[in-house]
C-alpha cells in the first residue's frame, strides 16, 4: 500500500508556467490553490493514495458552488482552479493540498452539465470526490475526463473535516486512519480506469478502434430527479400542493 504522504505524487503530470487570465480578474479573489500542479487532461495511474479529506456533507451541491459561471471565460485548469468551491466555502483552496480527497452529500454536481466543475476541482488539487451518488451529468462527466467520482453510501459518517484517509482505487475501499473504519465504494467499471489511464474519453478513442459492451451500471448513472438528498432549508419544495379550499 502506498502513503501519498511519504512518496512522490504520480497521479498529477510535471507543473508548467502558469499562464495568464483570459480576462482581469475580479477584486477580492481567493489566493490560488496550495500545491497545485497545472498541465491539463495528462493522468498518469494512481491505485493506493493517503491523503486528507475535506468534507461537504450538504446534498444538493451544485455546479455554480463548485465553479462559478462568472469565471467560465476559459477550460484550462490552472486558471479554473483559484476558484474552486469559492461560492460554497471561500477559503477551500487556501486549504486543499495536491492529492486531497473531497467527501459530499447526495446528488454532488447537480446544475449545468459545465464540464468546468470537474477541471476546477482536479486544478486545485484534489485527486477524487466520493458521495453516496452524483448529479448524472457530472458523473459521466468526470468519468469522460478520468477523474474518479466514487458512489459509497454512508461515506459522509465515516469522516470528519481533515481526517486522513487510504483510498484503494482498484480495491474499492476507503479506510479512515484516524479512526480506523472503512467502508467498500462501487468500483469504477474496467473501461472507467482504462479512460482515465489514458487521460480522458478523447484519448482513450484515438487508441481504441470500438468500446467494449460494459456498461455504467450504477446508481448515479440510473438517476435524474428524484436523487436522494434533500436541500437544506428547502423541506417545503417537497411537499405536495395542498388543495385549494374552493376546489
Amino acid at each position: 500500500m502506498t502513503d501519498w504522504a511519504t512518496q512522490p505524487a504520480t497521479f498529477f503530470p510535471p507543473t508548467q508556467e502558469n499562464q495568464p487570465m483570459t480576462q482581469p480578474k475580479p477584486s477580492g479573489q481567493a489566493a490560488a490553490a496550495r500545491q497545485t500542479d497545472t498541465q491539463t487532461r495528462t493522468l498518469q495511474p494512481m491505485t493506493t493514495r493517503t491523503a486528507r479529506v475535506h468534507v461537504f456533507g450538504r446534498d444538493h451541491i451544485n455546479t455554480d458552488e463548485i465553479i462559478p459561471a462568472r469565471y467560465l471565460t476559459t477550460d484550462r485548469e490552472e486558471e479554473l482552479a483559484p476558484f474552486a468551491m469559492q461560492d460554497y466555502d471561500p477559503g477551500f483552496v487556501q486549504r486543499v493540498g495536491k492529492g486531497d480527497i473531497v467527501i459530499a452529500g447526495a446528488d454532488f454536481g447537480c446544475g449545468s452539465s459545465r464540464e468546468h466543475a470537474v477541471w476546477a476541482l482536479r486544478g486545485a488539487g484534489v485527486s477524487a470526490v466520493l458521495a453516496p451518488n452524483f448529479a448524472r451529468i457530472f458523473y459521466r462527466n468526470a468519468i469522460n475526463n478520468g477523474f474518479p467520482a466514487l458512489e459509497c453510501e454512508g461515506v459522509q459518517e465515516l469522516f470528519s473535516d481533515g481526517d486522513e484517509a487510504t483510498l484503494d482505487l482498484e480495491g474499492g475501499v476507503i479506510r479512515n486512519e484516524t479512526t480506523g473504519k472503512e467502508l467498500r465504494f462501487t468500483p469504477l467499471p474496467d473501461f472507467a480506469l482504462a479512460v482515465r489511464e489514458a487521460g480522458g474519453w478523447l484519448e482513450y478513442m484515438r487508441d481504441h478502434s470500438g468500446v467494449e459492451g460494459e456498461t455504467l451500471d450504477a446508481a448515479s448513472t440510473a438517476a435524474g430527479h428524484g436523487h436522494a438528498g434533500q436541500p437544506e432549508g428547502d423541506a417545503q419544495s417537497f411537499e405536495a400542493p395542498q388543495e385549494s379550499p374552493d376546489a
